[in-house]
C-alpha cells in the first residue's frame, strides 16, 4: 500500500510540473502576449527601428530629440538627419562629440543623456509646445527615412538624464589661462641660506 501510494504521488508531481510547460507551448505563434506594445511610439524601416523617441525641453537653450536607435541589419547604419514638423532640423554629435552618429550592425544607439550620441534642436518654446506631438523624421544611410510620432515634454523628473543639459559639447574648450614660466633656469646655483652643523 505504501508503495502505490508513492508511486502515485510522484506521478501526481510530474503531472503538475509538466502541465504549465505543455500550456506554454500550446500558446503557439498567436499567443495574446505577442501582441504586447511599448507605451512609447515605434516605427521600424527595413534592418532600422527607433523606439521610445521624445522631444526634450529646457527654460532656456535648446530641446533635444532623445530616442533608442536599433539596428538589426549586417551593416552599419549612419543617422544623416532628425527632423521635426515645420522645418526644424537638429544638429547630430556623436559620442565622442564627431557630427556622425552610427548605429553598428546588430546593434543599439541612444540618443540623448551624458557620454550619448545626441540631436540638439535649436529652437525657441513657441517652436516646441510642451504637450504637443511632433513628426519626428529619422533618415539613415541604408533604410531612408523613417517616422515616428515624439511627444514634446520638459526634461525633468526620469526624462531630466536625458535632456538638452546632459548632451555632449562639440566646441573646443574655451581657457584664457596662461603657461606658468620657470622661476629658475639650469644655469642658476643656489646659495645656502643656513649655517652648517657639525
Amino acid at each position: 500500500m505504501v508503495r502505490s501510494f508513492r508511486r502515485g504521488a510522484v506521478a501526481a508531481v510530474l503531472a503538475l510540473s509538466l502541465a504549465p510547460l505543455a500550456a506554454a507551448c500550446a500558446a503557439g505563434n498567436g499567443a495574446a502576449t505577442l501582441e504586447v506594445q511599448p507605451d512609447s511610439a515605434s516605427a521600424s524601416a527595413g534592418p532600422v527601428t527607433v523606439q521610445n523617441a521624445y522631444v526634450l525641453t529646457q527654460t532656456d537653450g535648446p530641446a533635444t530629440v532623445s530616442a533608442r536607435l536599433f539596428n538589426n541589419g549586417s551593416s552599419d547604419q549612419t543617422l544623416q538627419s532628425v527632423q521635426l514638423g515645420g522645418g526644424v532640423s537638429a544638429t547630430l554629435s556623436g559620442k565622442d562629440g564627431g557630427q556622425t552618429v552610427t548605429v553598428p550592425a546588430h546593434g543599439t544607439v541612444l540618443l540623448g543623456g551624458k557620454g550619448n550620441a545626441a540631436a540638439t534642436v535649436a529652437t525657441g518654446q513657441e517652436a516646441l509646445r510642451d504637450g504637443d506631438v511632433q513628426t519626428a523624421v529619422f533618415t539613415f544611410s541604408g533604410a531612408g527615412p523613417l517616422s515616428v510620432p515624439a511627444n514634446v515634454t520638459p526634461a525633468v523628473g526620469f526624462l531630466e538624464p536625458y535632456g538638452p543639459s546632459s548632451t555632449p559639447t562639440t566646441g573646443a574648450p574655451t581657457s584664457t589661462a596662461t603657461p606658468l614660466k620657470p622661476t629658475s633656469t639650469p644655469n642658476d646655483t643656489a646659495t645656502p641660506t643656513g649655517t652648517p652643523t657639525s
